[in-house]
Parts: C-alpha cells; structure tokens; sequence
C-alpha cells in the first residue's frame, strides 16, 4: 500500500504541474480573443483560423484541467444523501463513484476517441471552414485529456482506500484559504469587537 501512495502522490504531483501551467493558457485565450476582437471591429479583420485557435485553446484548457479539478476536489456535487453519511461512508460512496462511474465513462471515451483523431491524424483532416486549422491536435486533446483524468482518478481511489487503512489524512479535506471578502468581514467583526469591550469598559 505504501508503493501505491506514493505513485498517488506522484500523480499528484505531475496533475498540480499541468494545472499550473494550463492557469496560464487562460491568460494566453483571453489576450488571443482580446486580440481577435480588435481585429474584428477596428480593423474589419476576421479569420477562421483565429476563431479555431479560441476553441483549440479553451478545449486545452479544459480537458487537461479535469484531473487538476478531480485532485482539488472541486468537482459540482449534487447529492441529497452524501453529506448526511458518516466520513467513512461519504469515502465509501466516492470510491464506488470512482470505480462504477468516472472510470468506465473516461476509458471509454479515451479509447474511443483514439481512433478519430489517428484517423485525422493520418488524412490531415482539415477544417470545414475556409482558412480553418488542421484538426488532428483537437482531435487529440479528447484523449489526452481523459487519460490524465483516469490518472488522477487512480490517484483518488488509492487515497481513500489508504485512508480507510489509516495511511493518510482525508483526502477530500480542502485547506481552503479565506478569500478578500472573508479576510474584511472578519477585520470589522473584530475591529467592532473591540469598539464594543472598549465601550463596557467605560
């Protein structure tokens, strides 16, 4: 168990990079579309290619986020009955999620989207559109995409089974950091705190 929560954390380790550095594609997307934008409406400039490159680049970004998000658990949850379960059972639920649903849906999706883009890959398919890009690199963030999502996946199921063991900490427990807005009502609440016993002491 202790070789299996090591590769975890290496799993870990390599989904925190790639989401770090996709953080950065969403800077690159908006100064791509800011760019577009101006060419379009002060310039009377359009390009196909230009519109493709967008989809491309939010596609990059989405798909290989979605085992970044699965790592920070930060995945909508829509349950009426999970937080109402002991931890164990909550753990018990996601492991079963993980095994019955996540996994069987991204296999099959990475391996049926394979196929599409080797297809793509091997024709040079190109865009519809006039002046579109070749498509094969879109057609491969599909299973990309999945497979780093199947990683972190196995990374999350050996996580909770090592804390069922009592091998590791909680693994869906988030240190979650107080935003701007929490940071200011806890200053007023306590700078009011404090106006208040200065108050009663007078």
């Amino acid at each position: 168990m202790n070789a299996l929560l090591k590769l975890s954390r290496c799993i870990d380790a390599c989904t925190e990079c790639i989401g770090r550095i996709a953080v950065w594609f969403v800077l690159v997307i908006v100064l791509f579309s800011s760019l577009n934008a101006v060419l379009r409406y002060l310039f009377n400039y359009s390009s196909n290619a230009f519109l493709e490159a967008q989809w491309y680049l939010f596609g990059l970004i989405f798909l290989s986020c979605s085992g970044y998000t699965l790592l920070r658990n930060e995945h909508v949850r829509i349950d009426l009955i999970l937080h109402k379960l002991p931890k164990r059972g909550q753990i018990w639920v996601d492991i079963l999620g993980i095994l019955f649903f996540l996994m069987p849906m991204a296999i099959a999706i990475m391996t049926l989207s394979w196929p599409v883009f080797v297809n793509a890959f091997l024709s040079d398919e190109m865009s519809n559109s006039p002046g579109g890009l070749i498509v094969w690199p879109a057609r491969l963030m599909i299973p990309v995409g999945f497979f780093l999502l199947i990683l972190q996946a196995i990374s999350e199921l050996i996580k909770r089974i090592g804390f069922l063991k009592g091998l590791c900490p909680d693994p869906t427990q988030r240190d979650e950091e107080a935003s701007a807005e929490d940071e200011l009502i806890k200053t007023i609440r306590l700078r009011q705190n404090d106006e208040t016993a200065a108050g009663d002491e007078k």
